[in-house]
């Protein structure tokens, strides 16, 4: 019997030793798909913090932009920086409104950007150009860092997935996170003019 109650004690604890580190793997991913969110936002603001420079100097050259494409584009900069995620419980439905707002000002500033091929001496300006290459440069490291992401939530729900890991996610409340996408249409070939 007490040879029983050993075996039994050896079970429980490999068992408990066992839950203890599933449970600390969760909260690790956990926290790097947190990690890489921040990164998210940190290169969306970068962009968010370019727009008012590059809205002042357009301003300088243009009268037409003023009234229409830079008040779009403002506030639309306003909407992006605003619209918020928490990333500890998010839904899908969160993250598609956050990158419907990114990607609105995305529109905008590439609307204003061809606008200025109207302005040679703008097109010119170093400044302008120096804000078109940041601005390009964050274009980049938004999709870099979008794809950290999926793939730091790729890791999350899937390790809460997989047997037996899932018996101690569900115990724990670990639930399974959405990706970033691609926009409606993606897949399609654009038509030419």
């Amino acid at each position: 019997m007490k040879k029983t109650g050993i075996i039994i004690a050896i079970i429980v604890g490999i068992i408990l030793i066992w839950g203890i580190g599933a449970y600390n793997g969760f909260v690790k991913k956990q926290e790097a798909m947190t990690t890489a969110w921040g990164q998210v936002e940190n290169v969306y603001q970068r962009r968010a913090d370019l727009v008012p420079n590059l809205v002042a100097l357009v301003k300088n050259y243009s009268e037409y932009e003023q009234g229409t494409l830079i008040a779009v584009t403002e506030a639309r900069a306003q909407k992006a920086a605003s619209t918020i995620v928490n990333i500890e419980n998010y839904t899908e439905s969160d993250l598609k409104d956050f990158q419907t707002a990114q990607d609105e000002l995305g529109e905008s500033l590439n609307r204003l950007i061809v606008s200025v091929e109207n302005y040679p001496d703008l097109k010119a300006n170093e400044e302008y150009l120096t804000l078109q290459a940041q601005l390009a440069g964050c274009e980049n490291r938004i999709l870099t860092e979008r794809n950290r992401f999926n793939e730091a939530a790729k890791a999350y729900n899937q390790s809460i997935r997989k047997f037996p890991g899932n018996l101690i996610a569900n115990m724990f409340g670990f639930e399974k996170r959405p990706y970033f996408e691609a926009d409606e249409g993606a897949d399609r070939v654009p038509e030419t003019f």
